[in-house]
């Protein structure tokens, strides 16, 4: 792995577990920038039944998000890495499919964005265990806590999908 640009830390972990790190951090903050910007299309465009309750659904998930794009980029620079945060940025690493972009009805929307959070989620428990697995807590606990905030978002979304 080409060594990337960082700067000095005295946070006692080596270079090569900090450059590791950082592009696992970078990455989710890829998916997780995407997710935002996704669940903000879902809030501007759905239609139908329980309209203004999705509405509000999504602007709530939207700005949790906000919060760990923040966490997230901030450790990176914190393990002195550079996030990589422009929209652009994250559009080219992203690993989540593009929205459809036809999908503004309740349900499907719903349906399309629980399959994202689901990604998302599975995608931060892996950054979850590789970040212990290189002895990094501080980020280990930081996925832990966003794998917790995308699991509520889960639940609230499938919530409407399931029957009694």
């Amino acid at each position: 792995m080409a060594s990337m640009k960082s700067f000095k830390s005295r946070i006692d972990l080596s270079v090569k577990t900090r450059e590791k790190i950082i592009k696992l951090l970078n990455q989710q903050l890829a998916d997780i920038s995407d997710l935002h910007s996704q669940t903000y299309q879902a809030h501007w465009n759905v239609k139908g039944a329980g309209f203004y309750q999705l509405h509000i659904l999504f602007q709530k998930l939207a700005e949790q998000l906000e919060e760990y794009i923040d966490l997230i980029a901030e450790r990176v620079t914190a393990l002195g890495g550079i996030a990589k945060g422009t929209v652009r940025m994250a559009a080219s690493a992203s690993r989540l499919p593009e929205y459809p972009s036809n999908v503004v009805d309740s349900l499907p929307t719903i349906q399309a964005m629980a399959v994202r959070y689901a990604n998302v989620a599975e995608t931060t428990r892996a950054a979850i265990d590789t970040a212990e697995k290189e002895g990094d807590m501080g980020t280990t606990d930081l996925f832990t806590e966003v794998s917790l905030g995308l699991d509520k978002g889960l639940w609230f979304l499938e919530a409407h999908l399931q029957d009694k």
